[in-house]
């Protein structure tokens, strides 16, 4: 393995990495703004250019009350409808302090389906409710292997800061080209939605 030097003697000093060092560094490739929108999709950029993409969801609002927001998968045609098999849990506290859990929630998980898969669960559409957080997708143009995906995310529930985690895979041996987001029900009032390619 060959050492990777730089001539400047003190950190402070260093104005730019060699290009041979991975940096870990994300590459903003698009963003969507949600203006009551009935859904968001990202159907370019999605390529072997990165082996992964992550996308930053911030103050994702809901026009209609519990309501699930939810992604889904292209995998080459016109449809979003890639074969997923997930897993859905979440941990919950409310705001009076007097119920907390955390619990697997199988009604909001998929075998081997073509459907929605749900990032949370019933959101709350106060106008001071939201979603925020992200879903990493893995290696989406391998013709081999199935495509991983993980997301975590906080949202209120009626009075309650739920954090949800979802985690599963489309199970099909084509290149994923396209991710939509949406809500179950109604359409995404307002947010903004962040691609990134993982270098």
């Amino acid at each position: 393995m060959a050492l990777i030097s730089v001539s400047n003697n003190a950190l402070q000093n260093i104005t730019a990495v060699p290009a041979s060092v991975p940096t870990g560094a994300l590459v903003l490739l698009s963003t969507q703004t949600a203006s009551s929108s009935a859904s968001i999709e990202f159907t370019s950029g999605i390529d072997s250019t990165y082996d992964s993409y992550v996308f930053k969801f911030i103050d994702i609002h809901p026009e209609t009350n519990n309501s699930q927001f939810s992604v889904n998968f292209r995998d080459g045609g016109s449809l979003y409808d890639a074969i997923k098999t997930t897993t859905h849990f979440r941990a919950f506290q409310d705001e009076a302090g007097t119920s907390a859990l955390l619990t697997y929630t199988s009604v909001l998980d998929l075998a081997q389906s073509t459907g929605i898969q749900p990032i949370s669960g019933n959101m709350s559409n106060d106008n001071d409710s939201g979603i925020s957080g992200e879903l990493h997708l893995f290696n989406p143009s391998s013709t081999t292997y199935v495509k991983h995906f993980i997301s975590k995310v906080n949202y209120q529930g009626s009075a309650y800061s739920i954090n949800g985690y979802v985690a599963g895979y489309c199970n099909v041996a084509v290149a994923i080209d396209g991710v939509q987001f949406s809500f179950s029900s109604g359409n995404i009032d307002d947010g903004i939605i962040k691609m990134y390619g993982v270098k």
